[in-house]
Formats: C-alpha cells, structure tokens, sequence
C-alpha cells in the first residue's frame, strides 16, 4: 500500500509540473519512473523515480531541485528504501565559468544513513559546450551533518570534486557519464565515490528511455558491517515536460 500511494504521488508532482510549465515557459521538468511488481512464485516490489525541475531566473541565474526516491521489497520484506531531494542555485559568469550553492538532504538506511544534511558552495568550468561533446569540472566546500542506523552522529567539513561527460551519437540517443569525489577533512579514511553511466534514447518529443548504472563507495561505512559498495542498473521511462 505504502508503494501505491508513493507512485501515486509521483505522478501527481508530474502532473503538477507539468501545468506549472504550461503557465511559465521558463520552468523545464524531467522525471524518471520504473515500477516493477511480480507476484506468483517470486513477490518483488521495485519503485525507483527522479525528478529534475528547473527554472531561469535570469540569463545567468538558474534554480534547480532534485527528488530521487528507491523502495523495494521481496516476499513482503523491505530490501532497499533510500531518499534524496537537493536544491541549488546556478550564476553563470561567463559562458563556460560558473559558481553554485547546494543544499540538500538524504536517507538511505541500508547503507547505514538515517539522515545527511550538507550545505556548501562550489564553482565549476565548461571544457566543452557541444554539440557533439560537453565537459565540465566542479569543485567545492559542505558542511555535513550525519545520523547513522547505529545511533551515532558525525560534523564535518567535506571537499568534493565533480566531473560530467555526454557525447551525443545523434539528436536523439547520447551518453552520459558523471563522477564525484567526497573527502571528509577530518578523517582521511572517511571518503566517497560515486559515480554513474547512463544511455538515453529519445522516442519521441516528450518521452525518452534511458538505462543506467550507479556505483556508489563508501570507504568507511558506519555500522562497520556493511559493504562498501552499493549499485544500481535500472532501465527508466524519462518524461519531458
């Protein structure tokens, strides 16, 4: 039931959106949905959804929110639940040279997290701008709090380093490839990588279909016990409003 409700809410933000651009041409919204229930002799639940809105302020300053949401489970037991939303602000100061600060929020009990808050500022260069291929690099600054499953806590100071690569192979397929680097400066030990390849085929003007792979290393995980590395292959419909 919880899922149900979850995927009917979605697609109520969709809907949403969508109007919200139909009003306002400078609003632009991407979501992402993949929905899988098998019953019978294997009882699976699978919902994995993103949303990616957007809005131009101006020719220079951009807003964005981001919302993932992850929840499955087999035989009626719960096996993946995680969370995410982010909002952050974009100042283009010249073509290719921009600053941008971020704040969000996350959950991700299976890996340990209750919760993660962050808030910090980056700036980042475009190496390349298309057609055929876009580069960028973004380094920055977070202050992030943490909760653990375990009743524990973490402060810290966080750097990051972000890189993002497309090559579009025609208007409608492209390829796209994104790592990030977190280095907690008060422990060494404690540093993340994740990163994720996807595909996206355009079938029409409004819908696409994207598949991805998501890795995502944690290289010291709180409680101990658990693994290092997480990843996800999902294939998704993209809906372009």
């Amino acid at each position: 039931m919880k899922t149900i409700v979850a995927f009917i809410g979605i697609l109520v933000f969709i809907a949403f959106s969508s109007s919200v651009r139909a009003e306002e041409k400078k609003w632009s919204d991407e979501a992402e949905l993949s929905f899988v229930d098998a019953g019978g002799n294997t009882e699976t639940t699978t919902l994995s959804a993103k949303n990616h809105l957007k809005y131009l302020f101006t020719e220079q300053l951009e807003g964005e929110w981001k919302l993932s949401a992850l929840y499955g489970q087999t035989g009626g037991e719960k096996n993946a639940e995680n969370y995410s939303t982010n909002l952050r602000m974009n100042y283009l100061f010249t073509k290719r040279f921009y600053a941008a600060g971020n704040v969000g929020w996350e959950k991700d009990e299976f890996a340990g997290i209750d919760n993660r808050y962050y808030l910090g500022p980056s700036v980042g260069y475009k190496f390349l701008t298309g057609p055929k291929h876009l580069l960028l690099g973004e380094t920055g600054l977070d202050y992030v709090k943490e909760e653990y499953t375990d009743n524990t806590d973490n402060n810290f100071i966080r750097g990051r380093i972000y890189g993002q690569y497309v090559y579009a192979f025609s208007e409608k397929t492209k390829l796209k490839k994104t790592l990030e680097f977190l280095y907690d400066f008060n422990d060494s030990q404690n540093f993340n990588i994740n990163s994720e390849t996807s595909l996206t085929t355009l079938l029409s003007d409004q819908f696409s279909l994207k598949t991805s792979y998501e890795v995502k290393y944690d290289n010291d995980p709180t409680p101990e016990t658990l693994h290092e590395t997480d990843t996800i292959l999902s294939v998704a419909l993209v809906v372009n409003f």
